[in-house]
Order: structure tokens, then C-alpha cells, then sequence
């Protein structure tokens, strides 16, 4: 699995005695890494086995693959649920799998490829609209922008700002020639999104069976008329509005966020179906 690269971190309490927790899988979003949830998985608690994987071309994966499409990112996680689904003895097979922004798409994508190693899905700020490609080009030249090599982690946080993504990607820097550097290439990142935005993904999206919530930030990334045209395409999503958070809700607005992820984790406690009555 070595563009997959799933995180060995964190967790590992065992379930209570006759518990059915699901393994729950986290895909971070564009730029991100595994780490990003590392907060998400200390909040779940005692009983859930939490894997975060770097997706190929970001953290500790491999920082230069060759393939940025789809269908390379989706084999790389199938490869990681199958991996688990393999090595655990517990029933119902299958995970929880979560994914924030390109992490929702991937997951959504994953899910409907395989449904059979997928419980639940939860896609924090997801979508399946397609965009022009000038999208991914700012965005590749935002990351190109960067004056990296970084001289030390000054120079990088007067960059990179205060905010919570900022402070992310700080902490995220490796140590290279010179000083400081992302663990991503602007270019692979580049040509992943271009990937995504090329092809909307209704399809897959309304025939999707696996249980599904989306969760959404009241400042993120998506307007109301979006939400609304991607909830109707699937009416048997649980929609879930947070009442705080941007696009990056899972750090700036971790705890209502990971409240809300064991709630929807609760339901699939046992080897019942999934209950979608929201108290």
C-alpha cells in the first residue's frame, strides 16, 4: 500500500465486551494530511478503532505518484479497507468511513465502488459539482506561490497566517535543504483537483446504498442552493448543519464536529441497520 499509506496513528482502545464499534477510516482533504484528525480521533473515546490515512501525494505518503486521477486515489483506499476488513474478525464486516472535502469525495466514490466494505459514510463539506479547470489552476498557483524552502517556522507562519488551515499546514512542514517545505507537490495537487472538478459525479452519487450523512459548516465552502441540489439528488441522506465552522470545521469547530461523529457512530453500534431518527 505504499501510495496509500495508512496512518499507523492513533488509537487503539478495545471495544467493551460485546460491542460492534465499526473501524472508522478518516480521508483528509487537498493540501491536508492523516494528522488533521488526529483531534476528531482522541474525541471519539474509549471503544473506536480510529485509521487515518495519508492519501497518495500528501503527509507521510508518497510524495510523487505518478497517476493524480480518481480512480487512483479510490484503488488507494480500497486497498486500505480491504487490508481491514481482512485482518478483523468482528461482524458486520465494513467500516465508518469519513472524509472531509476531496477526502468526501473520495469516500463517496469508494463507497459506491464497494459498498460491501462501507457501513456508514460521512462526508463533512462534500460535493459531486464539476468545475471549470481555471479552478484548479488558481488553486495549483496558490500552492505554487509558496516561497519554499521556508527559512524556519517564523518565516513560515508569517506566510501562512493564523488561521487554522495556516497553522495545519505549519505544523505539517519537513525538514529539507535549505529549511521548511510542504509535504505535497502544487503541481500533483494540481492535477488532483483539475481530476475532481473535471467530471460531476451525480451517477454514483444518486445510486449510492450505503447509509450516508453530510455534514455541513455554516461557513463553508458550499451555498444553500448546492446543499439543497446535492441532498436532492439522494433524499436518504441525514443532512446535519453544525452551528459553527468553516470548511475545515473539523479544526475550527472540533468539538461540536466530533459530537457530532460519535452520534452518527452510536447508530452503528450493535450489527443492526443504520438508524437515521435524529433526536
Amino acid at each position: 500500500m505504499t501510495d496509500a499509506g495508512a496512518a499507523d496513528t492513533p488509537t487503539s482502545d478495545a471495544p467493551a465486551a460485546g460491542a460492534a464499534r465499526p473501524t472508522v477510516v478518516f480521508l483528509h482533504g487537498l493540501a491536508g494530511s492523516a494528522a488533521e484528525f488526529l483531534p476528531t480521533a482522541a474525541a471519539l473515546g474509549a471503544g473506536y478503532n480510529s485509521v487515518l490515512v495519508e492519501l497518495r501525494g500528501h503527509g507521510r505518503s508518497t510524495r510523487h505518484p505518478a497517476d493524480a486521477s480518481r480512480e487512483a486515489y479510490v484503488r488507494d483506499v480500497i486497498a486500505v479497507l480491504e487490508h481491514l476488513n481482512a485482518s478483523e474478525s468482528t461482524e458486520p464486516a465494513g467500516v465508518a468511513l469519513v472524509g472531509q472535502s476531496m477526502g468526501a469525495h473520495t469516500a463517496l466514490l469508494v463507497a459506491a465502488a464497494r459498498p460491501d466494505l462501507v457501513r456508514m459514510l460521512v462526508l463533512l463539506e462534500g460535493d459531486v459539482q464539476s468545475s471549470p479547470p481555471e479552478a484548479a489552476e488558481r488553486i495549483g498557483g496558490y500552492f505554487a506561490s509558496w516561497p519554499v524552502p521556508f527559512a524556519d517556522a517564523a518565516a513560515a507562519s508569517a506566510f501562512l497566517g493564523d488561521s487554522v488551515i495556516g497553522r495545519a499546514w505549519l505544523a505539517d512542514l519537513e525538514p529539507c535543504e535549505g529549511g521548511l517545505r510542504p509535504r505535497f507537490e502544487p503541481a500533483f495537487l494540481q492535477a488532483s483537483i483539475a481530476a475532481l472538478h473535471a467530471q460531476a459525479r451525480w451517477e454514483e452519487w444518486e445510486n449510492l446504498t450505503v447509509p450516508t450523512a453530510a455534514v455541513f459548516a455554516p461557513d463553508g465552502m458550499f451555498d444553500e442552493e448546492r446543499k439543497l441540489a446535492f441532498l436532492e439528488a439522494r433524499p436518504g441522506t441525514l443532512r446535519v448543519d453544525l452551528g459553527a465552522g468553516s470548511h475545515d470545521a473539523h479544526l475550527d469547530a472540533t468539538a461540536e464536529w466530533s459530537a457530532v461523529l460519535g452520534d452518527l457512530l452510536s447508530r452503528l453500534d450493535g450489527d443492526g441497520p443504520v438508524r437515521w431518527d435524529w433526536d
